[in-house]
């Protein structure tokens, strides 16, 4: 019996898939829990779908694929933020339009490319086919972004959650935005090779989204946040294994249940407050 529990670890495709998995959980889980803040759980699901084209045109010119999905990323940020502040369409429908040209760009060149190698593991991910290349490439930026997030925290809250008052206060405004949109990019190229372009917003709303449903502080917000992705990464990758399942999908199906229970949760607290409330009053 523990034999068969512990088949899993024996495995060195295994063991770079667990390990990518606590590498990539900590900055994803981080830069959740600011976007569902400041409300940017779409920009996340633009910036991951819209650096397609970026990734086939490295793929065209020979360049690193990883240089050209941050390439992608930085313009689709950049140009959602600009035309968001410098024009009457809401934030939103700006996301709409910019993600929606950016990928379909990508996919016009994504099917027009002949060739044996498939993209496939771009879109979709490939835990299992994780290497050591991978392994440092997504260690040094989620080290880099984890660090940044962590250091700035407090600035980035009141960002998020004030602009006019952090303006006020004195902070660069202007730096802090386009730097949450530079790690964004930063995370989604670090997600890559672990759950692709499509299932990596995911992991960039739903452990914030959960955390946001069980703590009242952003502190206890963040530390909820990483250990509920860390979970759900190792426990999906785990079960994967037996289920002859795709990580990726696992993985976010699992957060999916435990948001679906941290909604339940905190549903019937908040008519147990009101029903006391009520009581009390009466």
């Amino acid at each position: 019996m523990m034999d068969t529990l512990l088949l899993p670890f024996q495995f060195s495709f295994m063991q770079n898939a667990f390990l990518i998995s606590l590498i990539v959980s900590i900055p994803t889980a981080l830069l959740s829990c600011f976007l569902v803040l400041k409300g940017w759980a779409l920009m996340g699901d633009a910036v991951s779908h819209a650096v397609l084209p970026g990734i086939v045109l490295a793929y065209i010119l020979g360049f690193p694929l990883i240089l050209g999905a941050f390439g992608a990323g930085m313009v689709t940020a950049l140009a959602t933020g600009f035309l968001s502040d410098n024009s009457r369409v809401k934030q939103d429908t700006v996301m709409g339009v910019v993600f929606s040209g950016m990928f379909g760009l990508g996919i016009v060149l994504y099917v027009s490319i002949h060739t044996n190698i498939h993209l496939d593991h771009i879109l979709f991910g490939n835990m299992l086919g994780v290497g050591t290349e991978d392994l440092w490439t997504a260690g040094l930026i989620s080290a880099f972004v984890s660090a940044a997030l962590l250091l700035k925290w407090k600035d980035l809250m009141l960002h998020a959650f004030d602009p006019a008052q952090a303006r006020a206060s004195g902070l660069p405004v202007g730096l802090l935005h386009y730097g949450l949109l530079t790690i964004l990019s930063l995370t989604i190229v670090a997600t890559l090779s672990a759950t692709g372009l499509i299932l990596a917003v995911g992991l960039l709303i739903t452990p914030g989204a959960i955390a946001f449903l069980l703590v009242r502080s952003f502190g206890k917000m963040l530390a909820v946040s990483v250990a509920v992705c860390m979970f759900a990464m190792l426990a999906g990758t785990y079960l994967s294994f037996f289920l002859d399942s795709a990580s990726a999908p696992t993985i976010v199906l699992i957060l999916t249940a435990i948001f679906l229970v941290a909604f339940v949760r905190r549903t019937l607290l908040t008519r147990r407050a009101s029903s006391g409330k009520a009581q009390f009053q009466s």
